[in-house]
């Protein structure tokens, strides 16, 4: 597991596999707060042992974001979910879940997260990984899962192919027994 207080850590960005770092466990976890890590990045002491950074407790991933009753993003940080509600990609009635202990909530229902009025500000400024939005990882999902289904399909028909095969040869072999 990651150890919080080393001194160099390494995050790797799982759009485009870049790596930020070393940096301190404090500019890591500024970067989790600000929705600079998405759940599908990595973080390393060593950037050869990488763990998925919702791995890391200390990152305080902990919201499930509720997309639609079956598409979830996440886990994301209270910060993370301040970063969406500025640039007006949830609101205060979207449904969250704590990953901790399984409790479902609405984003009003928080009380540390203010809801803007009108228009998100677009606050993104200096050094380090872009800030991850929901709406691009649901498109990287969703191409990740057009993949795999294409990979499972190929797989059913060469097995689908394979068992034809059998079949026929078992079918051969009983003809032939007397």
């Amino acid at each position: 597991m990651i150890d919080h207080t080393a001194t160099a850590l390494y995050l790797l960005k799982a759009e485009n596999n870049e790596v930020f770092g070393p940096v301190n466990f404090q500019q890591l976890s500024s970067w989790a707060t600000s929705a600079q890590i998405s759940p599908l990045d990595k973080v390393s002491t060593d950037q050869q042992t990488w763990h998925k950074a919702p791995m890391v407790p200390e990152l305080g991933m902990d919201w499930l974001i509720e997309l639609t009753s079956d598409q979830l993003y996440g886990p994301t940080t209270l910060g993370a979910l301040q970063e969406f509600l500025n640039l007006g990609e949830i609101n205060g009635d979207t449904q969250l879940i704590n990953a901790r202990d399984g409790t479902t909530t609405t984003v009003r229902a928080i009380g540390t997260l203010t809801i803007p009025p009108e228009e998100p500000e677009d606050t993104d400024g200096g050094e380090g990984p872009v800030r991850t939005g929901i709406r691009i990882s649901l498109q990287q999902r969703i191409r990740e899962l057009e993949s795999t289904l294409f990979e499972e399909r190929r797989t059913r028909e060469a097995l689908e192919e394979r068992y034809a095969k059998l079949e026929a040869k078992y079918v051969e072999i009983v003809k032939q027994r007397p």
